[in-house]
């Protein structure tokens, strides 16, 4: 296996440590937040309210019953067993199971809140989709679709004052159109600096390159319900003949290395049981004439032409994967690139019939990110049927208490991964940022999660940021590409937070979350005088709906642009009346 960069070391904390100094609302990184202040022993609105405060408990009509697993006596894989407003301030989160990632994962951005009479109007006529109403430090001022998004300042914003009044987002495909923007002082920002374009940021003096560490994982996915890829002996087959030495070698930028698992190994476990096959196509070949395809066959490629830390040239690597997919196997394989919003929801409803290139960069760094979400109980059909041992074993994994107990459970993961294939780990590729060098507050985050609202382009009001796609919409409780998740992190917010540049779960509008002593408990003291965008205040009772229109399938607020809501299932286990499978 290739050295992990050294520059990867200092995230590889133990996640119990990290995650029980995030549970008391301790921090070393700044916040845009302001301080924090200690948690009231009686609650403010109950105190100070002569009408008892009427908290919303999800779900209403009836009780999970977390023993039989159902719910209303259907079938239920997920974790949370009810979500209560004690409070107006107050919220209280119980759990199935243990969940020591509980933090990390209400930080992440498809858990923003949002006002309940906001969504009560803006879901029904879909107008959330595109129009936001967070609490964060900016809101929308414009989405002229096809060109920019204009954000300005939230005069409700109770944090620190923004840097810059105004930042507009664009978007190029191109690497080198984005780097001719940014030398040419047309925009502040760049994302993924392409691979040979890192010297001449480095060499120039107005310009200031950001690296950020390869936490991401590129792959080959295959789904199990088309021919031949319900063999496992193709996948097997597959992943034997693929040189993934030589596609990181020819088109992956500095800090990236090959994936011998799929989890990056900065991630704490992610390195457990046995590492990827070597390139044998000698045995490859053997493998795929034993499943009944001495001769190869015809299958297709199917990609986005979006660039990703994970995947700085799609073009040039999905080639580069069908001459060996031809040379090495004797497979034929035509390429299908396809628009990336339709893409990406293509691969969520299982719907791609060939090889698939996609990747993963980490929301929070816990194995229960990359794996759970990928392969667990609640993942969605992007690799087809779901691998009953591999689910058991993801499951275990995430209700260890500890990293010790956690490390036999996903080394029998990683061992399953490898025996099933459902994809073929590639990469773990190093990318970076590039801004104008008087950008004070520029970072890269290794979660690409930059936070705007802290940088200051020079003189200068307005900061312009130019990413790899549009977003595809920006009520991220239903997205999962990077290009709305950011969008969103300037305007909404969650519970927690990431570390500004950093990956540690901190309060945003929660105080502090503490849990009980066998985690299955969450209480939270939400912040005090909260208003959205809009000026509604914010209470408890935002936070059980916004969590209960993605939980609840059949909750008539489960809409969004497509109505998948994949991070929820794929991160907390599963729906409340969830639909049937096709």
């Amino acid at each position: 296996m290739s050295p992990r960069p050294r520059w990867l070391a200092p995230l590889a904390l133990t996640a119990t440590a990290a995650l029980l100094f995030a549970a008391c609302g301790t921090s070393a990184t700044p916040s845009p937040a302001p301080s924090e202040s200690a948690a009231p022993t009686e609650s403010a609105a109950a105190s100070e309210s002569a009408t008892p405060y009427e908290g919303m408990t999800y779900p209403t009509e009836a009780q999970v019953d977390c023993a039989a697993k159902t719910f209303n006596g259907t079938p239920y894989t997920g974790e949370i067993a009810s979500i209560t407003a004690l409070a107006a301030d107050v919220v209280e989160f119980k759990l199935c199971v243990p969940d020591v990632a509980f933090l990390p994962k209400i930080a992440f951005s498809s858990f923003a809140i949002n006002d309940t009479a906001y969504l009560e109007s803006a879901v029904p006529d879909g107008s959330i989709i595109e129009q936001p109403n967070g609490t964060g430090p900016y809101m929308l001022k414009e989405w002229v679709k096809g060109d920019h998004i204009t954000m300005v300042a939230n005069p409700n914003w109770y944090g620190d004052p923004v840097k810059a009044q105004e930042v507009v987002f664009k978007w190029s495909t191109e690497a080198a159109q984005r780097l001719v923007e940014l030398q040419s002082g047309q925009v502040d920002g760049i994302d993924n600096v392409g691979p040979d374009d890192f010297a001449t940021v480095e060499g120039d003096s107005s310009l200031k390159l950001y690296p950020r560490p390869g936490l991401n994982v590129m792959y080959v996915g295959m789904n199990n319900t088309f021919a031949p890829f319900d063999n496992e002996k193709v996948r097997q087959a597959v992943a034997m003949g693929i040189d993934r030495n030589r596609i990181v070698d020819n088109f992956y930028p500095p800090g990236s290395e090959v994936a011998d698992y799929f989890t990056p190994c900065a991630i704490p476990n992610a390195c457990e049981g046995p590492a990827w096959y070597d390139f044998d196509p000698a045995a490859a070949k053997k493998l795929l004439a034993e499943a009944g395809f001495p001769d190869g066959f015809k299958t297709k490629i199917h990609y986005r032409d979006v660039v990703r830390g994970y995947l700085p040239d799609p073009n040039v690597v999905a080639q580069d994967i069908q001459a060996q997919l031809k040379a090495n196997l004797g497979i034929d394989a035509t390429i299908d690139v396809q628009e990336s919003g339709t893409y990406i929801d293509n691969a969520n409803a299982g719907k791609l019939d060939g090889i698939h290139l996609l990747g993963w960069g980490a929301d929070y760094p816990d194995m229960t990110n990359f794996v759970d979400y990928h392969f667990g109980g609640g993942a969605s059909p992007q690799f087809g049927d779901k691998y009953p041992d591999l689910v058991d074993a993801i499951t275990a994994g995430a209700q260890g208490t500890s990293d010790s107990a956690r490390q036999p459970l996903y080394a029998t993961v990683n061992e399953l991964i490898k025996q099933h294939v459902p994809m073929v780990p590639v990469a773990h590729g190093g990318s970076g940022v590039a801004f104008k060098a008087d950008v004070d507050g520029a970072h890269a985050s290794p979660l690409t999660s930059e936070v705007f609202a802290v940088m200051k382009p020079g003189d200068r009001n307005q900061l312009i940021w130019v990413q790899n796609g549009e977003p595809s919409g920006i009520y991220c409780a239903d997205e999962s590409d990077g290009e709305s998740l950011r969008v969103c992190e300037q305007m909404t917010q969650s519970l927690y937070q990431y570390a500004i540049g950093g990956t540690a779960a901190e309060p945003a509008l929660a105080t502090e979350c503490k849990p009980s002593s066998d985690l299955m408990t969450w209480t939270c003291q939400l912040r005090d005088g909260v208003k959205y965008a809009d000026g509604a205040d914010f209470d408890a009772n935002d936070v059980v709906l916004s969590y209960a229109v993605q939980w609840d399938a059949a909750n008539p607020l489960h809409k969004g642009r497509t109505g998948d809501f994949t991070y929820f299932p794929g991160l907390f286990g599963g729906f409340l009346n969830a639909p049937p499978a096709e």
